[in-house]
């Protein structure tokens, strides 16, 4: 089994220090940690509803996966953490527009609360 840890500048760092990679490239795949609707130039939480933050999450995710080879379209499961289901919907027509006609599998769960009191988390496995 090969271990490969990917990091890149245009994506968020680790939450303060905590011990994660943004993502680990192993045997043909790469698992990117859960992504928040952080800015990387501020590193700061976007303001905005589910809507901008699903977009920002997105673009993280997308970074991310490009600095490992792989890409969106590559995608083969997500799991996705929304704070108030509610927002399903607008979150649905967002991540849509990113994943395109072949989809990942995606599991979707409603939780209690996220990190800086964000909207969503996506967590994602790429095909490489």
């Amino acid at each position: 089994m090969t271990k490969e840890i990917v990091r890149t500048e245009k994506a968020p760092a680790p939450f303060q220090g905590a011990p994660y990679s943004q993502a680990i490239r192993s045997d043909g795949l790469v698992f990117v940690s859960g992504q928040l609707a952080i800015d990387p130039e501020t590193n700061q939480m976007i303001e905005g509803g589910i809507g901008e933050q699903t977009e920002r999450v997105m673009q993280n995710l997308s970074t991310i996966l490009e600095e490992a080879g792989s890409s969106l379209a590559q995608l083969v499961k997500t799991t996705i953490y929304l704070a108030d289901l509610a927002g399903f919907a607008q979150m649905n027509d967002v991540y849509g527009r990113h994943v395109g006609s072949k989809p990942p599998a995606r599991a979707t769960i409603e939780v209690s609360a996220l990190p800086q009191g964000a909207l969503i988390e996506i967590e994602a496995i790429g095909h490489l």
